[in-house]
């Protein structure tokens, strides 16, 4: 999507994720937009088989996230969750990566406790909502 649909729609993402978060808290990758890295987990690679290749390939993508500061990586897609996530282990950069649902749901005060795994400990409590006490 990053190169396919280019910035009008990584404009679109933004505006999603400043909604959510607030723009006080969000900070840009560099390069960003449609000339942003790839993570090295898309198109397949994730089931390939060569575990080290693409841990390699997405080293650049892990030191990019570092250099940002930030407390949290927010991944669109699955593949990229799952490959930031393995990168941030790897590297040791040990940043929470999250998708972006997770953060749209807890936003909106429905996400379930059993719907945090990615959460750091600092949202694990943030609007936790349980089914089974909630009023009608």
């Amino acid at each position: 999507m990053r190169k396919s649909y280019g910035d009008p729609i990584a404009e679109d993402l933004r505006f999603i994720v400043k909604s959510v978060v607030g723009e006080e808290n969000f900070i840009d990758m560099t390069p960003n937009r449609s000339n942003n890295y790839c993570c090295g987990g898309g198109g397949g690679f994730l089931q390939s088989g060569y575990k080290e290749e693409r841990l390699e390939y997405g080293r650049l993508k892990d030191e990019q996230i570092k250099a940002t500061g930030a407390d949290y990586c927010i991944a669109g897609c699955h593949n990229c969750h799952a490959q930031i996530h393995e990168l941030s282990e790897h590297y040791g950069g040990n940043y929470p990566v999250v998708h972006l649902w997770t953060i749209i749901c807890l936003s909106l005060g429905i996400l379930g406790p059993n719907e945090r795994e990615y959460l750091g400990d600092d949202l694990k409590e943030v609007n936790v909502f349980h089914p089974e006490t909630a009023m009608m």
